[in-house]
């Protein structure tokens, strides 16, 4: 598979809770999981518990993009015909516009053979189903900035605070305010243009 070029905007979309779905085809079925993942660790995770669920099944196919910002993705056929499973469940992933997503399709072999065409089919129609039955939402790429301003400024402060939507990781009150906030990554040099004309003793 080609490299993933990172993202080039501050939002995506991901997965709140995870989906599933069923396919059949001739007998064969193909038993679709989506998940929401930030890591290989939750990746391997997710892997393993299928594998100890469905111990008799034939063959695990899954594909997984995460980390938009470095991206990590992969698109496994485990034993099926080059690119007739890994790659028809990534494509779900792309259609979506998902990151950090894992889906696994599970297959049971039903005896008789589907041809190369047929597994396309069934695996895209197993992970479009699971996509389908997760939630899914708007997340956006942040960035951290710490302020420190005279306490008079606080109102206003404030009031920047609720008119981007800011959250505040922390607040470091002492002689002066202070607050550890997180900002959208598309507005973080708006936010640091309003909060110059507060008289700021320090934007680190």
């Amino acid at each position: 598979m080609q490299q993933q070029e990172p993202l080039h905007t501050d939002h995506y979309f991901a997965l709140s809770k995870p989906g599933e779905g069923l396919y059949k085809e001739k007998g064969s079925k193909f038993i679709g999981y989506a998940f929401p993942v930030k890591s290989a660790d939750e990746i391997q995770s997710h892997l393993d518990d299928l594998k100890t669920k469905y111990h008799d099944a034939r063959h695990f196919c899954y594909a997984f993009r995460f980390n938009p910002v470095k991206p990590e993705i992969r698109a496994n056929d485990d034993g099926e015909p080059s690119n007739s499973a890994g790659v028809p469940i990534y494509n779900q992933i792309l259609a979506k516009e998902l990151w950090n997503t894992l889906v696994v399709v599970v297959r049971y072999f039903g005896g008789t053979k589907l041809g190369v065409s047929g597994l396309v089919r069934a695996y895209k129609e197993a992970a479009s189903m699971a996509i389908d039955d997760a939630t899914i939402i708007e997340e956006f790429l942040t960035e951290v900035i710490q302020i420190e301003f005279p306490y008079q400024y606080m109102n206003d402060v404030m009031r920047l605070i609720r008119d981007l939507e800011l959250n505040i990781v922390k607040e470091n009150m002492g002689l002066k305010a202070g607050y550890t906030l997180e900002v959208r990554k598309g507005d973080y040099h708006l936010l640091k243009e309003k909060l110059k004309p507060l008289h700021l003793l320090d934007i680190l």
